[in-house]
């Protein structure tokens, strides 16, 4: 079981981890062709920038398993975001 110092430890790390760059939000067209918050990333997103489920949790990324298809301003999102978190760590 955790302890008080080990849950303020835990979120000092989780609110530091995020601090210079959020997880991007995903998007998708609608059929008004406008674009719209989606809930998460589908998995095929996901693998066309080479992102692994386990890694996506461990990234923070939001996954909707449900969605099909593929936008591809959201693969590229997802490639810069993974470059700039490999820089950091």
């Amino acid at each position: 079981m955790w302890n008080r110092r080990d849950w303020d430890e835990f979120f000092h790390i989780v609110q530091r981890r995020w601090h210079s760059q959020r997880p991007p939000r995903p998007l998708d067209r609608s059929m008004l062709n406008r674009l719209v918050p989606v809930e998460g990333y589908s998995l095929a997103e996901l693998d066309d920038a080479g992102i692994s489920i386990e890694m996506a949790e461990t990234l923070g990324l939001p996954v909707d398993a449900g969605r099909v298809g593929s936008y591809s301003p959201n693969v590229s999102t997802l490639r810069e975001f993974l470059r700039a978190t490999r820089s950091r760590f």
